[in-house]
């Protein structure tokens, strides 16, 4: 039996891009099986729009949550190394990125990695309801902290035989009784590197004076990271948000070899149904997982394909052109680089 990859679908776009990501999947890595789940998750919008209350929000943010960890525990239990998902509300999904000890990745450059802890702070924890109150409790540990550090090196030697020159860690480590900043010195000591524990406003003036140092990793709180992602991109990747794909690597031990893949847009629900969203993030998304099976080509020739096909004038309306989310694909199928991968 071939791989099995994981397809998770949330509302807005998310059916037309899970079209998508099959169509080029399957020219890309033949006899691959995509798993999809059978349950369609929220959008915020669309958990929004048939609002029945705050029980009734907090009780289907849980059940998306709980159903879509079972779901990736059991591709992991099944040995799948790859799920992709479209966006979903994100108050699930950092429930299970809590749960299985998520990290983002993304090689910004050939030279700039960063690397995201979502398993804790602001963006993880529980909320509290009070008469015009909202308490939200978030937690930092010491392990998940060194789980994190310890990752993100990994990562960074695999990356680059030589080694990281730089190691910067980005969190509000002031707010924290100077815990977590014995934590980072251990861990680090531990591993046998240097790095620097940084405000996230140090860190960005740093970068605004002189740029990331070649073999630079940046560990970042989620709370710098979501917010600096897209100018990241922007600045120093020449890439757009809306054309971008990411990673998510599992640290929890019940789920490791299991990376989800989703694009860095949301679900757009506005124009849900209307052959408009366009499918390049979604594409080299499908590259991304193809290549994490076995097929090391597939991220080469896609962005082939995509560049062929943007010089033919074939673009979605975002991008100026005048063609639907259909056409752009059938139009990459049929390039001659995504052909050979």
């Amino acid at each position: 039996m071939g791989a099995v990859v994981g397809l998770a679908v949330g509302r807005g776009t998310g059916a037309e891009l899970a079209d998508v990501f099959e169509r080029v999947l399957g020219v890309l890595a033949t006899g691959v099986a995509v798993e999809r789940s059978p349950r369609v998750y929220d959008s915020y919008f669309s958990l929004r729009d048939n609002d029945s209350g705050t029980p009734a929000m907090r009780e289907r943010t849980l059940a998306d949550a709980g159903h879509y960890e079972r779901f990736c525990r059991d591709l992991a239990a099944r040995g799948a190394r790859a799920v992709f998902r479209t966006a979903i509300n994100a108050q699930s999904l950092y429930l299970v990125r809590q749960r299985l000890r998520a990290v983002k990745v993304d090689e910004i450059t050939a030279g700039l990695l960063v690397v995201r802890d979502q398993a804790q702070g602001f963006y993880t924890g529980d909320n509290e309801h009070g008469p015009g109150i909202i308490t939200r409790t978030t937690v930092f540990r010491r392990e998940i902290t060194r789980e994190v550090l310890s990752y993100a090196v990994e990562r960074a030697r695999e990356l680059w035989p030589e080694g990281p020159a730089e190691i910067v860690l980005a969190y509000k480590f002031h707010l924290l009784d100077g815990e977590f900043d014995r934590w980072v010195r251990e861990a680090a000591a531990d591993a046998g590197v240097a790095v620097r524990l940084c405000q996230p406003d140090t860190v960005n003036r740093d970068l605004l004076e002189r740029g990331p140092v070649p073999r630079t990793v940046i560990v970042a709180g989620n709370e710098w990271g979501d917010i600096m992602h897209v100018l990241l991109l922007d600045r120093y990747g020449s890439r757009r948000q809306e054309e971008s794909c990411t990673e998510n690597v599992y640290l929890h031990p019940d789920v490791a070899g299991l990376t989800e893949f989703q694009t860095v847009h949301g679900s757009a629900d506005d124009i849900a149904g209307r052959g408009l969203v366009n499918p390049t993030a979604t594409v080299r998304a499908a590259a991304a997982v193809a290549r994490q099976v076995g097929c090391a080509g597939a991220v080469v020739a896609v962005e082939r394909a995509l560049a062929a096909v943007a010089d033919e004038g074939i673009a979605t309306p975002d991008r100026g052109g005048r063609h639907t989310t259909t056409e752009v694909v059938d139009a990459l199928i049929a390039s001659p680089d995504l052909l050979h991968a």
